[in-house]
């Protein structure tokens, strides 16, 4: 201890606290506080633990449903009650930074850490999907970066033995310098199982689980509270490295220790290691915990206070035990070749302790550092973006018509948003567990779950470019369309998650961005009756080119109540009959074809009726249950045509055609590339033709017969005429010709 630094203002300043905070910090102690307190404070206060410039705004969303079995942001992972005794944990979280220094390893400990979040739970992690935004694809470093990332997430879940079974791949300059990697985990449990992440009972062992500490990860939370930039190179021991094969023995010892009634609270040992662990389970059961350093088992020599107390080493747990069940757990552990040591216990004062040498280096009130109980909440000056002046005076009669609508077809189809991703989620396990019902090409995933009839769906969305444009309306579009693909595959909405990954939140235009995101989210989670259950707000996403697009991850669960009620985007049989439901309007602000055709990102995103929303989502829904319709696909980036090309396409085992006649008067490359909110196509036999149109005239929502399914062919109107082979070719084979760099 006596070689710790003086602790100076300048010091609390190079850890990247203000003065304020500072001053705030010698306040709550009551005096200058030691090095390690120094530590313990900057990452605890730090943007990604505490919340602080995002807590004021998140308190806004709605958070209650009868369903809900914790409150957001109080637990490790939301938790929803899906009858049949069964409920289910997901969460999503970003690993931005990390994956932009060290792509494989942030991936890859990404997952890691949502998984962790997951299974902290009680629950078994039964699926994983992944959100991820990159830069222009042409460029090297894009392609690097894709291809680690990638590698990441497969080592990561397929040695794990999770599958990754859905997400998102996105491509715009806006990321050249920070990429998006955003991990969902959903993991399933019994109900009387849930374990709660709150240290409870003076007397009761704090004990440390899993692998041992080493200097990896030291200060990784407050290097993601910190712009990209040219020396952040230099923050790669800041990123942690994972073993996913401890993590897997980590998940069955826990399980087995809960079966066994060993278990108080349990904290996954993420950010901040062992200061954040252990003070949010003291803040949370309004407690302390008194923690003796010297027992924590370490993996490197001489390792101080300072780096203990803050090492980010993966597969790490903190666990409140049942004193008569020590044993008991300690011999699980041992079984499964894990640490399980005790290095503390709870505590009736509301401190964290931790010592060494027999010396205390850190006292410090637990609710002080804890988000969300004392550790800053601010409110940040907003303003208007300017560029918006811009964007907005947008007018799209000063667009040139295109001379060939076939071409316009086949270069959006084959561009790296809208191609197909098979190159990505093939390195992925998509079936281990035996579970998987439909993967990555459907709207959503859908999972059996084991106990139930039921199936789970799940899925992400978030379209950042209609964001940009428009951040209010972007959110609730984001909201509708992960409903709107839930509902596509037969299920219903039940809650959300959400991962809000913005710039610096010091600047006023950035959080004019967050505030109008978190508002419009709130207003379509309300009418859409899908509650927040948790998340993630990752700042400081940009670079010396400016930020990011402000980019919402939204991550939802349903559920569709029997196998044989499953709905795929894929048309069936010829003959079938072709339906749209919504009504076209041809709003090209914002689009694929403005970004690929016309090189723009300009004007507004498109209006959303929530009401029709609502009300088209019903309707779909109905028609699954009863069997009605043999596909289902929303209508989103690309619009009209690109949805029919998919929807010939999806099976390559079979695909088809269709012959569609829509007559418009809208400008035609308006229509079939306009994106217009509230769209759905389904496609039906003959024989239940007439009942789906009853159905949908009874419900009073605008709908269109426009044609029917043929083989071999795509035809719409006299503006589209190509084979599916061509169709087929360009939008499989395109994404793995645009990456051309060998890693």
């Amino acid at each position: 201890m006596d070689t710790e630094p003086a602790v100076t203002l300048d010091l609390a300043l190079q850890h990247g606290l203000s003065e304020a905070e500072y001053d705030r910090i010698i306040s709550i102690l009551g005096r200058t506080p030691t090095y390690t307190e120094l530590g313990i404070y900057s990452v605890m206060w730090s943007e990604h633990c505490s919340y602080k410039n995002s807590l004021a705004l998140l308190r806004t969303l709605p958070t209650k449903s009868d369903t809900l079995l914790t409150e957001a942001g109080d637990e490790n992972a939301g938790i929803v009650d899906i009858g049949d005794g069964l409920a289910v944990a997901f969460k999503i979280e970003s690993h931005n930074h990390p994956s932009a220094v060290e792509p494989f390893q942030g991936a890859a400990t990404g997952v890691g850490g949502i998984l962790r979040d997951i299974f902290t739970m009680g629950a078994r992690p039964i699926a994983v999907l992944d959100s991820l935004r990159f830069g222009d694809i042409s460029h090297p470093r894009t392609q690097y970066l894709v291809s680690y990332v990638v590698k990441g997430i497969g080592n990561y879940g397929n040695c794990f033995g999770v599958p990754t079974v859905g997400g998102e791949v996105y491509f715009d300059s806006s990321y050249n310098t920070n990429p998006l990697v955003n991990a969902m985990a959903v993991g399933l449990l019994d109900k009387k199982g849930l374990i709660r992440g709150a240290a409870k009972g003076v007397g009761n062992p704090v004990v440390i689980v899993g692998s041992s500490t080493g200097r990896d990860g030291i200060h990784g939370a407050t290097f993601a509270s910190e712009e990209i930039s040219s020396k952040s190179e230099d923050r790669r021991p800041s990123v942690q490295v994972g073993d996913p094969f401890t993590e897997k023995c980590l998940l069955e010892a826990l399980l087995e220790a809960s079966e066994a009634g060993c278990l108080v609270g349990v904290q996954d040992m993420g950010a901040a290691g062992i200061a954040c662990s252990t003070s949010e389970m003291s803040a949370r059961g309004s407690c302390g915990m008194h923690v003796d350093l010297d027992l924590v088992p370490i993996r490197e020599q001489n390792m101080t206070p300072y780096e203990i107390v803050l090492s980010e080493s993966q597969e790490r747990m903190l666990i409140v035990a049942e004193p008569q069940k020590l044993g008991t757990l300690s011999s699980i552990f041992a079984k499964w070749d894990l640490h399980a040591v005790q290095v503390g216990e709870v505590i009736a004062d509301n401190v964290v302790r931790y010592l060494k040498g027999g010396r205390v280096v850190a006292e410090i009130p637990a609710t002080s550092l804890a988000a969300g109980h004392g550790a800053p909440v601010y409110a940040r000056e907003k303003r208007e973006p300017a560029y918006l002046r811009s964007t907005r005076s947008f007018d799209e009669t000063s667009l040139p018509a295109p001379a060939d609508l076939n071409e316009v077809l086949l270069k959006i189809l084959s561009s790296p948003n809208i191609s197909h991703k098979g190159w990505v989620y093939e390195q992925y396990d998509n079936a281990v567990q035996t579970n998987t019902s439909t993967g990555p090409s459907a709207d959503a995933a859908v999972l059996r779950m084991k106990g139930s009839q039921k199936l789970l769906a799940i899925t992400t969305d978030g379209n950042s470019g209609y964001v940009y444009l428009s951040p209010r309306i972007g959110a609730r579009i984001a909201v509708a369309e992960a409903a709107r693909n839930i509902v596509c595959v037969g299920g219903r909405p039940l809650a959300i998650t959400n991962c809000l990954n913005f710039g610096n939140p010091y600047d006023p235009e950035v959080y004019w961005q967050f505030a109008e995101v978190v508002a419009g989210m709130s207003e379509a989670c309300k009418a859409l009756g899908t509650p927040v259950t948790g998340g993630n707000v990752s700042f400081y996403n940009e670079g010396p080119d400016g930020a990011i697009f402000p980019t919402p991850v939204i991550g939802m669960v349903g559920i569709i109540d029997d196998e044989n009620l499953l709905v795929t985007p894929d048309f069936k049989d010829p003959g079938d009959i072709v339906f749209l439901l919504g009504e076209n309007k041809g709003h090209v602000g914002g689009t694929e074809y403005l970004r690929h055709f016309h090189n723009a990102m300009v004007g507004e995103a498109p209006r959303l009726d929530l009401e029709l929303e609502i009300a088209i989502q019903r309707a779909v829904l109905t028609l699954a249950r009863s069997r009605l319709i043999k596909s289902a696909h929303d209508l989103s980036e690309g619009g009209l045509a690109i949805a029919l090309a998919e929807s010939c396409i999806l099976d390559p085992k079979k695909p088809m055609g269709a012959r569609i006649t829509i007559p418009s008067t809208i400008r035609p490359d308006f229509l079939l590339f306009g994106e217009d909110q509230s769209r759905i196509l389904i496609s039906a036999s003959t024989t239940n033709a007439e009942p789906v149109q009853t159905l949908l005239r009874e419900t009073n929502i605008p709908f269109q017969a426009i044609g029917e399914v043929q083989p071999n062919r795509l035809t719409i109107n006299n503006h589209v005429n190509l084979p599916t082979t061509r169709l087929a070719d360009l939008y499989y084979d395109s994404f793995p010709n645009a990456m051309t760099q060998k890693v």
